[in-house]
């Protein structure tokens, strides 16, 4: 089932094979996107899907070194390249759009203000990737250091950043992306808000599981009056702990988001599974109540292997699945499950910054052919 089409929205995928977001942190001045980022994800086409990097809504919202934007009529045009590169040769692309919340520091943000979160809740051992020496991606040193105290938002502000997020996903069409995804995963702003030990809100975005979820909720409905539904996917983590966003009740927490997500009509959901070593295993027990709430396209990405994708598909709580790591040291990843090719391994200190190396220079099986597929 693997290698069968799939609608989505309105859109026919080739195969049910995803390229999920990743930070490669190759943005050029101004977090623009760049011809390199354009030649990466022309590379990877042959995934029925691709889901850029997180791309932030605002100078805010970014939380790592040369990662790319898109609220500026420069990002826009750099981008443009991306999608022009993907669409001529086939491929379908969706910009993740990303608040990364508290996870981000001074250094980072306009006057070296505070990173924003729902609270004011240090998420001790988060670190973020900084410009050590201000030179920029490909000639600068890249350093992890923890995030910076953040400061809770405001109610007004938190009506801006709304506005914010589906000024983006207007922007993203303008760009070309044939849609966009929300990142509401992974401990940043939106999950901050969810999950109950990083949100500690005594107003209405606070306390019960309802207000919790009402920025997702507002969010979303911004975006899909925005651009449409059949446009808008929103990637969720329900198990994992990434960035120091936990839930008391995770089950219970995010088959209501899922609830919420059915009734806004959203074309997808995108759940992002752990993926480290010891990670917390989601009982198929739950990913099967997921699937008995939505009635729309769901996605799973998090250490898959061609036989576990196989599996997951035939037992039906899953439409689509995503192929993260190796997706970057394989750009015609899918032409090698297909045909059961050995795969490149990732060299992961070239994961972050840099230049083509370990980036757009890893081998095609058969290079003279792969970009027809």
């Amino acid at each position: 089932m693997l290698f069968k089409n799939h609608t989505l929205g309105n859109i026919v995928l080739k195969n049910r094979i995803v390229m999920p977001p990743m930070t490669r942190s190759r943005a050029g001045k101004g977090d623009v996107a760049t011809p390199l980022m354009a030649e990466y994800y022309k590379q990877r086409t042959s995934a029925g899907l691709i889901i850029s990097e997180g791309t932030q809504i605002s100078r805010q919202g970014q939380g790592y070194a040369w990662t790319p934007g898109i609220y500026t009529p420069e990002q826009i045009k750099g981008w443009q390249q991306v999608t022009d590169a993907v669409h001529q040769h086939n491929g379908i692309i969706f910009a993740q759009l990303w608040h990364v919340g508290r996870v981000s520091h001074i250094a980072l943000q306009e006057n070296n203000q505070p990173p924003v979160s729902s609270s004011e809740l240090v998420a001790e051992g988060v670190k973020v990737f900084v410009d050590a020496e201000g030179k920029g991606p490909e000639n600068g040193v890249g350093e992890m250091v923890q995030h910076s105290r953040p400061r809770a938002l405001t109610v007004p502000e938190i009506k801006d950043i709304v506005s914010e997020y589906a000024q983006a996903a207007k922007n993203a069409l303008e760009a070309g992306f044939d849609g966009i995804e929300i990142h509401g995963a992974n401990g940043y702003l939106i999950n901050q808000f969810i999950d109950s030990q990083a949100n500690n809100r005594t107003d209405e975005y606070g306390g019960s599981l309802a207000n919790r979820l009402r920025f997702l909720k507002e969010v979303v409905t911004a975006v899909t009056a925005a651009i449409g539904s059949e446009k808008t996917g929103v990637r969720l983590a329900p198990l994992t702990t990434l960035q120091g966003a936990v839930d008391d009740n995770p089950e219970e927490t995010y088959t209501e988001a899922v609830k919420v997500l059915e009734a806004l009509k959203v074309a997808y959901i995108h759940i992002a599974e752990a993926d480290w070593e010891d990670a917390p295993l989601m009982p198929v027990a739950f990913k099967k109540a997921i699937r008995s709430h939505f009635s729309g396209t769901l996605i799973y990405s998090g250490k898959y292997t061609k036989e576990r994708a196989e599996k997951a598909l035939q037992e039906g709580w899953t439409d689509l699945i995503g192929f993260g790591r190796p997706f970057i040291a394989n750009p015609d990843l899918p032409y090698r499950l297909e045909n059961n090719l050995p795969l490149n391994e990732p060299i992961r200190e070239q994961f972050f910054g840099g230049n083509a190396a370990g980036y757009t220079d890893y081998p095609f099986y058969t290079p003279t052919t792969i970009h027809t597929l």
